[in-house]
C-alpha cells in the first residue's frame, strides 16, 4: 500500500503532494491544473478546478495499480468535502477510528473535521475510479454575497458556521443515480476558455446543491423505494439513458420491461423515483426537450423534427410543446431568427 501524507495549506498543495508519490506531470489550463500519469503506479488523471469564494472541484479518473491511501492533516486549510463516485469505491475513516467505512459507487460522503485530526481516504487497487470531490472553505463561501446558510437543514448549518473547526461531521449518503448523470456531464463539457470554466463551475453548484438536497431528504427520513433493488435501479437508469440517446423509437412499458425484465409496476416505481416521472411521462419529456434542442440548432422545419424525435402528430406535438415551454413550436423558432443589422 502507498500512505501519502498530506499537510497542504490549499488543494494545488494535495495534487503536487500525490505527484512526489505516483509520478507524472501537472499542466495547467484555463485555470485547471491536472496531473496525467501513465506509469506502473497509476493510470489516468487527477484534476482540479479552484473558484471563487472558498469553492473548488478535484475530479480523480485514474486506477491505481497498487492501494492509496491519503492521510490529510486538517489543519487551518480544512474544507468540507462532498465525494460522489461515479465508478468504482473508496473508503473513509477519521484518525480516532479504528474501522474505515465503504463508500460504494453512486453513493455520497460529506464530511469535514476538527482541526488538527486527520482524515483517510483508501481507494482500492486495479479499480477504475471516477470520483467527484467538491471542497468548501467556509470563511470564504461565508462571505459570498448569495450564501444563506440559514435555509440549511439545522446539521448543515451547523457545518457551515463551524470556521473554527471545532467540530467532526460526516455524512453517509444512499444511492444518488439522479447525481451520476451530472457528475458524467462534468467531465464532458468540451468548450473552451472562459466558457468552459463558467460551464463547470454552474455544473459543480448543481451537484452541490444535490448533495445538501439528498441529506435534507435522509434527515426528514424519505426513504429508497423498497420495491426496488439497487441493480435494478442502475438498470433502470441505463433505460433513461438509452431514451436520451435515441428519442424516436417507439417505446412502450411493455417492451421495456421486457428488454430488461423488470416488471412494469416496478418500471414505474423506478422512473418516478429517478426522474420524478412516470415512463410514459419521462419518454414525453425527452422528446421535447430533443425538439427544442433540435429547433435551435438545425435548420429542420417543425414537421421533419415531428417525425425524427418519434411523434406522429405535429397538432400534438405543437399541443404539448406549448403546455410545457408557454410558447407553440413556431414561435420558439421565431424567437431564435434574430434581425441583421442594415
Amino acid at each position: 500500500m502507498i500512505e501519502i501524507e498530506i499537510i497542504a495549506d490549499n488543494t494545488k498543495e494535495i495534487l503536487e503532494e500525490i505527484k512526489k508519490h505516483i509520478g507524472g506531470t501537472i499542466n495547467e489550463k484555463w485555470s485547471e491544473y491536472t496531473l496525467v500519469v501513465d506509469n506502473d503506479m497509476a493510470s489516468g488523471s487527477i484534476r482540479f478546478i479552484p473558484f471563487d469564494w472558498g469553492v473548488n472541484t478535484i475530479d480523480y479518473n485514474i486506477t491505481f495499480k497498487d492501494e492509496v491511501r491519503l492521510k490529510i492533516h486538517a489543519s487551518e486549510f480544512n474544507p468540507i468535502r462532498f465525494i460522489y463516485p461515479l465508478s468504482g469505491t473508496f473508503k473513509h475513516r477519521f484518525g480516532i477510528d479504528n474501522k474505515e467505512e465503504l463508500v460504494d459507487q453512486f453513493q455520497s460522503l460529506i464530511f469535514t473535521n476538527k482541526t488538527n485530526g486527520v482524515n483517510y481516504i483508501h481507494f482500492p487497487k486495479d479499480e477504475k475510479l471516477q470520483i467527484n470531490v467538491i471542497q468548501i472553505v467556509r470563511k470564504h463561501f461565508l462571505k459570498k454575497r448569495t450564501t444563506n446558510v440559514s435555509t440549511l437543514n439545522k446539521k448543515l448549518y451547523e457545518v457551515f458556521v463551524d470556521t473554527d473547526h471545532e467540530n467532526r461531521f460526516r455524512h453517509y449518503g444512499t444511492l444518488n443515480l439522479k447525481m451520476a448523470d451530472h457528475v458524467k456531464k462534468l467531465w464532458n463539457i468540451r468548450t473552451k476558455g472562459m466558457l468552459r470554466v463558467l460551464k463547470i463551475e454552474a455544473k459543480v453548484y448543481e451537484i452541490l446543491s444535490m448533495h445538501i438536497q439528498q441529506h435534507n431528504k435522509l434527515q426528514q427520513g424519505v426513504p429508497l423505494p423498497t420495491s426496488l433493488l439497487k441493480s435494478e435501479l442502475v438498470t433502470i437508469r441505463k433505460l433513461g439513458q438509452a431514451i436520451v440517446k435515441n428519442p424516436a423509437k417507439d417505446y412502450s412499458l411493455e417492451q421495456l420491461s421486457a428488454n430488461s425484465g423488470l416488471s412494469q409496476a416496478k418500471l414505474q416505481d423506478g422512473f418516478k423515483f429517478l426522474y420524478t416521472r412516470t415512463v410514459t411521462e419521462y419518454i414525453r419529456h425527452v422528446r421535447l426537450e430533443a425538439s427544442r434542442d433540435l429547433i435551435t440548432t438545425t435548420d429542420l422545419n417543425i414537421s421533419q423534427i415531428v417525425y425524427t424525435i418519434g411523434f406522429t402528430s405535429r397538432s400534438y406535438f405543437s399541443k404539448i410543446f406549448k403546455e410545457k415551454y408557454g410558447i407553440t413550436p413556431n414561435e420558439f423558432k421565431k424567437q431564435l431568427i434574430v434581425p441583421v443589422a442594415v
